[in-house]
């Protein structure tokens, strides 16, 4: 059996707005059952243990899917994500793959964890895919690999400028995702905002957006099953 480790943020705050943020629930639940309806065993890490902020925002009826109604009846795997593994007790010998959900979350505490940047080294160090969708491809801000950004020469997306203009927060997040990518030499690409869209390069898989959750998930699915 596959095994895939999902790390998801344990931050909650909003810059200074007093709002809460967390990760967002349809680019948790759509890739864990793309994977998971497929036999994928998969654990969930965050950099605190324990349940993880989900944002509020993402929990709004008008957010809704069909994957993120099955989330929310889902005894198992709400369990599950009340009992998350601390992130420094993770060792990448012991999976096939890491996926990384959005939500805004993940620029304040995933993009600086040690942990976290160490992990993602290790793993595409070891010849296995990594994936991130919407706001986590900022986690890879200070990943390297033999000095290098990971990212450096490689075709990435993430959530978009526009988009992130869009939803009024471009001053309060802590970077722009788009910008950072491409200051470290990434090739970064996206198409209209809110569309699916998913870029496969090796052994790194970026999504732009929550809609484009499930194909980062079949793409990552694909490279587990192409291996013995």
């Amino acid at each position: 059996m596959k095994k895939v480790l999902f790390v998801v943020t344990s931050h909650d705050k909003l810059g200074n707005t007093g709002e809460k943020t967390g990760f967002w629930t349809e680019e948790l639940a759509a890739p864990y059952y793309a994977l998971a309806d497929q036999g994928v065993h998969i654990d969930i890490a965050t950099p605190l243990g324990g349940q993880p902020p989900i944002d509020p925002k993402s929990a709004d009826p008008s957010a809704a899917t069909e994957d993120t109604k099955r989330f929310d009846a889902d005894t198992v795997l709400l369990e599950k994500l009340k009992n998350t593994l601390p992130l420094a007790t993770i060792n990448q010998a012991d999976y096939d793959a890491v996926f990384y959900p959005g939500g805004h979350g993940p620029l304040w505490d995933l993009a600086e964890d040690a942990t976290s940047i160490a992990l993602i080294e290790a793993f595409y160090t070891h010849n296995k895919p990594v994936g991130f969708v919407c706001h986590a491809p900022g986690v890879l801000k200070d990943v390297k690999v033999n000095g290098d950004f990971l990212v450096k020469g490689k075709n990435v997306t993430g959530f978009s400028n526009t988009e992130e203009e869009a939803v009024g927060l471009t001053t309060i997040v802590p970077f722009l995702l788009e910008d950072v990518l491409q200051k470290n030499g990434a090739i970064y690409s996206k198409i209209a905002d809110w569309h699916p869209y998913a870029v496969e390069d090796g052994l790194l898989i970026t999504g732009q957006n929550p809609a484009s959750s499930k194909l980062v998930a079949e793409k990552l699915l694909a490279q587990l099953n192409s291996k013995k």
